[in-house]
């Protein structure tokens, strides 16, 4: 039986984003909030909990974890059709913000106005991404009706009462897209985003992303999710070596060349953890993982600066993608659909796809994409992370790289 919606009265609720900055000096001209994006971190290797303090099993009573079953002859337990009244809100906090002349960059909840039944409504749902099933689907958002402008004001002014957005790449977008640019999707640097390849499952570099669908390709381009609680069980039944293999950071993750001066162009980490440690709290399983920015690390492997991927390791990969593909729930983004994924416990992935061509005169599929950050001290995971109670921890900086929030991709 799918689990109950974990209401804010359940469980610590979360603060909303907003509060003090946190004490790291910033360029102000440079990062106007006072908040610089952290940025990618290896861990802290002596906070990693060995492979025996993991569970054999997370209890299927937990919060976090479910079923696809339970979900996919269910929709009302996970989509949410946006109310007139909701989107009254966001049409009259969109509009509000665009006429103070404002840069998109400075959208906060101080600024970006909703009602407040709406707010409750978004805490809610906020803390269910964090503390329950780990994803949402909106729905009948007006993008074909509000154009792009206004549709990426609003959809970010929508994030931003869920986490602070963080930067998604060396040129600073904070507001993402997810659409071809024609990048040759085996080239090692490239960001698969960019390319109508097929995603493998795997965790963004983000507390919660979120996917705001402005066009569909023609064919494919679907969405699938799996829950990595859900993952872990299954490999503990039938391969605790893969499950003992992930535990263990002996991985190394590609920066893809976005990186800050002085940093190496890899992270060594595992692909499973515990949460650090706190009196009284749970230690709950958490994930982060990318196939691809794991086998891209051939230009360095191959000339011995870093160790190969070991044959375990090779069939590892393959065994977590078969398994988060046996447990999945598909869904399909129809236009004016938002999807809201926490990174924490829920792997993503997309199909490929192929797009109208350009004779027809319709458009490219087109997503505009949120990385959004909730740290340890507004109700988010305890990370073994140097940057866990950093404000806007994770997404990728490289130096003083300003924000952006273009309304298209570049």
């Amino acid at each position: 039986m799918a689990p109950a919606v974990v209401e804010p009265d359940q469980q610590a609720t979360p603060s909303p984003p907003g509060g003090k900055v946190n004490s790291k000096h910033v360029d102000l001209s440079i990062f106007p909030d006072g908040i610089k994006t952290s940025g990618q971190h290896d861990p802290i290797y002596d906070q990693i909990a060995p492979y025996s303090a993991f569970p054999k099993a997370i209890p299927t009573t937990a919060p976090t974890y479910w079923e696809a079953p339970d979900y996919a002859g269910n929709p009302s337990l996970w989509q949410h059709p946006l109310s007139s009244e909701e989107l009254a809100s966001l049409s009259a906090a969109a509009d509000d913000f665009m006429a103070q002349d404002l840069p998109l960059t400075a959208i906060s909840p101080a600024n970006f106005r909703l009602t407040q039944p709406f707010k409750e409504a978004l805490a809610s749902m906020r803390n269910e991404l964090l503390n329950g099933k780990g994803f949402l689907l909106y729905k009948g958002f007006p993008v074909n009706d509000w154009g792009v402008h206004k549709s990426g004001v609003a959809y970010f002014g929508l994030g931003s009462h869920l986490g602070l957005p963080v930067s998604q790449n060396g040129k600073g977008h904070i507001l993402g897209h997810v659409k071809d640019l024609g990048d040759d999707a085996g080239a090692e640097e490239t960001r698969i985003y960019r390319t109508t390849a097929r995603q493998f499952f795997h965790a963004d570099e983000c507390d919660i992303v979120g996917l705001l669908c402005l066009a569909r390709a023609m064919e494919g381009g679907e969405s699938d999710i799996s829950s990595s609680h859900r993952v872990w069980n299954v490999l503990q039944q039938e391969r605790p070596d893969v499950a003992e293999l992930l535990a263990q950071p002996i991985w190394y993750f590609d920066r893809k060349g976005e990186v800050s001066k002085g940093q190496a162009e890899w992270i060594r980490a595992p692909v499973y953890y515990l949460e650090t440690a706190a009196d009284g709290k749970e230690q709950r399983v958490y994930s982060k993982w990318d196939p691809y920015y794991v086998r891209s690390l051939t230009r360095y492997s191959d000339k011995g600066v870093i160790p190969p991927l070991s044959a375990a390791q090779l069939e590892a990969i393959d065994v977590l993608e078969v398994t988060c593909q046996r447990v999945a729930l598909h869904m399909v983004l129809e236009v004016g659909d938002i999807q809201f994924v926490a990174n924490s416990h829920v792997f993503h992935a997309r199909t490929a796809y192929t797009d109208h061509a350009p004779y027809t005169g319709k458009p490219r599929r087109h997503l505009m994409r949120l990385w959004l950050a909730t740290s340890e001290d507004e109700g988010g995971w305890r990370l073994p992370f140097p940057d866990s109670k950093e404000r806007k921890r994770g997404g990728i900086q490289v130096d003083d790289q300003a924000p952006a929030a273009k309304l298209d991709a570049d």
